[in-house]
């Protein structure tokens, strides 16, 4: 067997152009051009990166956000769409793996918005998406719940790439689920959050994705949104409010290597992009001490099962057969006509 991957990946630390999609995602494929300039194989965007994050669920009450809501459900992402084909092309024309937070608008009709990472191959194309498991506290207000289906990691040149939005990385059996498939490099993506005094969010940052490396004797790259002084403007009207979203610290971004450090500089707040060099071969000695999903487990002992069914929101069956579709057959709407 040849030796395993060795490449460099980019951590985008970065804001959105707030509840804009477009521009946005222009902004994206632009960094992910850049990034693609220094070298970088792989890119990660921070959660919920196209078009923001709703901050409004942690600064008034469900009432006074409604109508934030509606801006963000109309600045959300078909899945597929234009705005997927787009960062599609410039993953392609770059020739790199881009892993993006989005606001994907869910095709139950209208009112329903995920918080989905989309997982983009240089080939030119989605390779798949993950909807959070479990929207956390606030969050609950915005997001439906996504399922166990896109749990699972990517088969790529760069070895066995996998995701998790923020606080899934709290989730200890989702964390396992994606190590027993062979995950040897995570994206672990977040947002800036300057609310709660009492919680440090690049420590705990800091403390989820160096145990997760460590653990799994894998790579994590560590991507972050930031706070920009337009979104404030936008957010904000009154000094309270000003203050609640000017906390710091309040994002980290950064990569970690199978020992759990650091293997980049960090990046505190600001804007930027984090470059770190994967070596996957530094994954293999330290197995010899724990393999959690190998020797040093006792399956006999511990058993998890994860449900990957797609669930949907209905199951329609028809006792009738389907007609075969051709160039003038119309298409079947469901609709049964009488003569």
């Amino acid at each position: 067997m040849n030796e395993l991957p060795k490449f460099r990946v980019a951590a985008v630390q970065a804001a959105p152009c707030f509840l804009d999609c477009e521009k946005t995602v222009d902004k994206a494929c632009d960094l992910i051009r850049e990034s693609a300039r220094n070298g970088a194989r792989v890119v990660a965007f921070p959660e919920v990166f196209v078009a923001g994050y709703p901050y409004w669920n942690w600064m008034m009450n469900p009432f006074q956000g409604s109508p934030w809501f509606r801006k963000l459900y109309l600045n959300s992402v078909d899945v597929p769409g234009p705005l997927v084909d787009q960062l599609i092309k410039a993953a392609r024309e770059s020739d790199v793996y881009v892993v993006i937070g989005i606001n994907e608008r869910g095709s139950e009709g209208s009112g329903t918005v995920y918080n989905t990472n989309l997982v983009i191959g240089p080939e030119g194309k989605l390779l798949g998406k993950h909807r959070k498991l479990v929207p956390t506290f606030a969050e609950k207000l915005t997001w439906a719940r996504g399922d166990g289906s896109s749990l699972r990691v990517y088969d790529t040149e760069v070895g066995k790439l996998g995701v998790l939005a923020c606080g899934e990385n709290t989730n200890t059996l989702a964390r396992f689920a994606l190590l027993a498939q062979g995950e040897m490099v995570h994206v672990a993506n977040y947002i800036a959050f300057p609310f709660v005094k009492n919680y440090d969010m690049p420590d705990a940052i800091r403390i989820r994705a160096g145990a997760h490396s460590f653990e799994g004797k894998i790579f994590t790259v560590v991507s972050c949104s930031a706070v920009s002084k337009e979104m404030i403007d936008v957010l904000a009207d009154s000094d309270e409010q000003v203050a609640m979203l000017s906390g710091k610290p309040n994002a980290f971004s950064g990569i970690f290597g199978p020992d759990g450090r650091l293997i980049s500089e960090p990046l505190i707040d600001d804007e930027g992009i984090v470059y770190g060099d994967v070596d996957l071969n530094l994954c293999i000695e330290p197995k010899q001490y724990h393999d959690i999903i190998g020797h040093y487990n006792r399956f006999d002992v511990f058993n998890l099962q994860v449900n990957r069914r797609r669930q949907l929101a209905v199951s329609l069956s028809d006792d009738r057969p389907e007609p075969e579709h051709s160039a003038d057959t119309p298409e079947d709407t469901g609709t049964r006509v009488s003569p």
